[in-house]
């Protein structure tokens, strides 16, 4: 059964309230803050196989939609790239992105180097690793695509799917534990409010200006985004065979990091931040929900020992780099043990788990400006350009492997 764009996006629609429904109703889901296109579109997606299975019907859905609604996602990541924050969060910003790419280096390394000796494809190792798991659902799905494209490989955007949903339950899981384990070392009970931080705090916690959403909000947004997909394909078909071919989406995500702080310095322009989060999140959500509905897990049984085996191998890997990389490269102070809880929630799954991690440490021991600060400026948007820019580098390994 073949759907078009419109009955695609219908159905994409009934999967995300599917997936609202289940998360606010499932305390598992909410705790673990499982994104609501994972729920409802594995839940499709098992539906779809059993049909499969019992009647032979395959679903196909429309491709072009679903790119769409990934360009747009991406295009808004970049939009929202500030790069006056930057210059906020300082030398410690720029070390933690430094820790990121370390593990994002490391990641690929271990995945790639144990799919080898489970005598798999090594592709499949580069999935279970830093492109689903520092990327998540979106990037994840992203490359896999990439992927399939290149090495002609079955199963991969199922397969990024199913390794970004363990890494982000993962991520959840082992934060709280590392922060323990590490507050327990460095014998801290209690931590106070620190005064030094009001700077920090005014510029990421209280922003001065942030623009509401509204019909001209909106309007400035979708032309933004338009712009991002246009000129983004434009430099995607000129890259195409050079040494700078890269996935459509990066090039979308770095026009709009161009654009946004281009028209904020020569035009004195301010973005509408809430409108960007909001349509890029709503292209996020439609994306996912279609990739997740065209899931064809029949095609994963013969992969999923291998692949589990590397990632319960990626989340030793995670445990061990944040206790003993991230924590003392930050400082081995209290900031750097919620920074340490906060990276393995965007090391394994995302930026909304690693900030759930922090407040579950600051709740009972103090607040930490400077986590709160880098985290989700790292993890929401420097960490894609980081990722992108060393997959780029381990596609070519790949290749030489194969």
């Amino acid at each position: 059964m073949i759907f078009d764009s419109y009955e695609t996006l219908t159905l994409a629609g009934f999967v995300l309230l599917l997936g609202y429904f289940l998360v606010k109703r499932i305390r598992i889901l909410n705790n673990f803050n499982i994104p609501e296109p994972v729920v409802g579109g594995f839940i499709v997606a098992v539906v779809l196989t059993i049909a499969y299975q019992v009647w032979g019907i395959q679903f196909t859905f429309d491709k072009e939609l679903q790119t769409t609604m990934m360009l747009i996602f991406f295009s808004s990541i970049g939009l929202s790239a500030n790069f006056s924050r930057l210059v906020k969060g300082g030398k410690p910003l720029i070390i933690f992105l430094i820790v990121a790419a370390g593990l994002i280096f490391l990641q690929n390394s271990v995945g790639i180097l144990s799919a080898l000796a489970l005598d798999i494809d090594p592709a499949y190792g580069l999935i279970a690793s830093s492109v689903s798991l520092t990327g998540g659902h979106g990037t994840g799905a992203a490359w896999a695509d990439t992927l399939t494209q290149q090495f002609g490989i079955q199963g991969a955007t199922e397969l990024a799917m199913a390794c970004a949903t363990f890494g982000l339950v993962s991520g959840g899981i082992i934060g709280g534990p590392v922060a323990s384990f590490l507050l327990k070392r460095s014998k801290k009970e209690t931590v106070l409010e620190d005064e030094n931080f009001d700077d920090v705090q005014e510029a990421f916690e209280k922003p001065v200006y942030r623009r509401k959403i509204n019909t001209r909000s909106i309007i400035e947004t979708v032309t933004m985004i338009s712009i991002c997909l246009l000129v983004g394909k434009f430099l995607d078909v000129q890259a195409k065979g050079t040494a700078l071919q890269l996935p459509t989406f990066v090039w979308c995500l770095f026009t709009g990091v161009v654009m946004r702080n281009s028209i904020a310095h020569i035009c004195k322009f301010k973005a509408a931040d809430e409108a960007i989060d909001v349509l890029g999140t709503v292209g996020l959500s439609i994306f996912l929900a279609i990739a997740l509905m065209s899931l064809k897990l029949w095609e994963l049984a013969g992969l999923a020992l291998p692949v589990f085996a590397i990632l319960i191998l990626q989340v030793v890997v995670m445990i061990t780099y944040s206790i003993f990389i991230t924590y003392r490269a930050m400082g081995k102070d209290y900031d750097a043990i919620v920074l340490s809880a906060g990276h393995c929630g965007f090391g394994l799954g995302a930026t909304p788990t690693a900030v759930a991690n922090m407040q579950s440490v600051t709740s009972h021991f103090g607040p930490s400006h400077k986590a709160f600060l880098i985290v989700p400026m790292v993890g929401a948007f420097f960490i894609d350009l980081i990722n992108a820019s060393s997959l780029k580098i381990f596609l070519v390994i790949v290749h030489a492997l194969h």
